[in-house]
């Protein structure tokens, strides 16, 4: 059996398996931590094995390079990026700080190293307003997610916030004209969004949260049903751990096909070769490291 096949090889590599809460139910199972991608960074830099199978998108198994680069970072499949991360390159970023050279840059978590090499400091959907808030300067250069600095700046009204123009493809589908029909069929239904979706869904949101937030909030709250607008994988887990509620996704466009690409056999076949492996080189995870280690300190 293939999940058994894994198991023993996991314990011969002496390999640790993470997956994000987007991932393929299958995958969820499989994995000895699941989260969102401040919780895998917790992880990833705290790990006692010698390699991290890392089931997410690129940037992901990035971050874990650099919060553990003696560690073998192992990713199914390199062709499972994130289009977010590709709005903004690293050069993109260095022109925007010689624009606004008083402003400090926050780079969400869904960027490549050489951006966050660039950057300040790091947030997550999870932190983010935290992060701007406790940020002693006014001006702030957000990248790369419009929908999540258009959060922030409702949430933290005291600063400048120089947004930039990207958004995820995923979260874009989900329309406020589907929730506002879902929820005159199921009118005692909460609605509960992540922020990278676009604000006019935002706006009408009972609750915004990173995908660990809209788990804990629906296991929390008293209400017995839920309108979902993240990623479709996020409702594997919402089901598993409340299966006295009912959850309803947003759109049947929320689903990321990146996030899929990762599947069992492409897990058992990188621990049999231990590759493709992601290993960000030693200059560029230095200045990463420091942004990183800026968020996590708050």
């Amino acid at each position: 059996m293939l999940q058994e096949k894994i198991k023993e090889l996991k314990k011969k590599r002496n390999a640790i398996i993470l997956a994000h809460n987007y991932q393929l139910s299958e995958v969820q199972e499989i994995a000895d931590f699941t989260g969102d991608s401040l919780e895998l960074a917790r992880i990833a830099s705290n790990v006692k094995e010698d390699v991290i199978v890392f089931c997410g998108v690129h940037f992901m198994a990035e971050t874990a390079s650099i919060l553990a680069p003696n560690k073998i970072i192992l990713f199914p499949d390199m062709n499972a990026g994130c289009p977010l991360a590709n709005t903004i390159t690293a050069q993109d970023l260095r022109d925007l700080k010689e624009k606004y050279k008083d402003a400090i840059v926050v780079s969400y978590v869904n960027t490549t190293a050489e951006v966050k090499a660039e950057s300040d400091y790091i947030c997550t959907s999870a932190n983010a307003a935290l992060v701007v808030e406790k940020i002693p300067e006014k001006r702030i250069i957000f990248v790369p997610d419009r929908n999540l600095g258009y959060y922030v700046s409702k949430k933290v009204k005291n600063k400048e916030m120089i947004i930039w123009d990207g958004f995820c493809p995923t979260h874009q589908r989900i329309l406020p004209q589907d929730i506002i029909r879902l929820k005159e069929e199921h009118k005692d239904a909460k609605i509960v969004v992540h922020p990278e979706c676009r604000k006019e869904v935002l706006d009408i949101a009972d609750e915004i949260a990173s995908t660990s937030g809209i788990l804990r909030f629906c296991k929390e709250d008293t209400n017995k049903k839920y309108i979902i607008g993240t990623e479709a994988g996020l409702l594997y887990r919402l089901r598993k751990e409340n299966p006295g509620k009912e959850f309803i996704l947003a759109s049947p466009l929320a689903v990321c096909p990146n996030m899929k690409k990762i599947t069992l056999e492409k897990i058992l076949c990188t621990l049999e070769n231990m590759e493709p492996q992601v290993k960000v080189p030693e200059t560029i995870r230095e200045k990463a490291l420091k942004p990183i280690e800026r968020m996590l300190s708050l």
